[in-house]
């Protein structure tokens, strides 16, 4: 335990410590989000813009996606830390498996405060829930101008942000994204539904 009461603990392969989030951290999603087959089931209506991004199918498919949507994150961010949050799915890799969990969704995560590299790095495709990625189902910056959630059973992410975000991620040739409304129906065309 941290002097001034956060919760820090060591990465499992490499010792280095890390913040680990609480209810605090994602209480700004918890109080504005509403299971209703809308964006806000997984994203705040208050961002000013909205997509979906699919998880490709394959190994090579899925890194190649990861670092395009990281790219599109980090150039569409100011340098500051990232909360990363890792569904307990009974599959994936928790990265920190001590650690408590917060729930959010009704399903248990871990929340790490790292960045865009330890996103990229700290679980591979082995440890992933076979149809996400070996990304976390949930990143947003220490700002929350933008989120990122992939929720448990679907094959796509949430995307809220900036217009600037959500239009980079539409331009970007290796991801296969599309911008929702607020209010419209979130689920991805020939996918299922939430």
């Amino acid at each position: 335990m941290h002097p001034d009461g956060e919760l820090w603990m060591r990465h499992p392969s490499d010792g280095t410590t890390w913040q680990i989030g609480g209810s605090r951290e994602i209480a700004w999603i918890v109080d504005n989000t509403r299971p209703d087959g809308t964006i806000a089931t997984a994203i705040p209506s208050s961002l000013g813009a909205y997509a979906t991004v699919i998880v490709p199918d394959g190994d090579e498919e899925k890194r190649l996606a990861d670092a395009a949507l990281l790219d599109v994150l980090r150039s569409q961010s100011s340098p500051q830390p990232w909360w990363l949050g890792y569904l307990e799915t009974g599959v994936a890799g928790l990265v920190f498996p001590a650690a408590p969990r917060v729930r959010l969704y009704t399903w248990p995560y871990v929340l790490v405060k790292a960045g865009p590299d330890q996103a990229a790095a700290w679980r591979t495709s082995d440890e992933a829930t076979p149809w996400h990625s070996a990304l976390p189902e949930l990143m947003f910056p220490l700002d929350r101008s933008w989120l990122v959630s992939t929720l448990w059973d679907d094959d796509w992410r949430c995307v809220g942000g900036t217009t600037s975000l959500v239009e980079a991620l539409l331009r970007h040739p290796r991801l296969d994204a599309r911008a929702v409304t607020v209010d419209g129906n979130v689920t991805p065309p020939g996918h299922e539904d939430l």
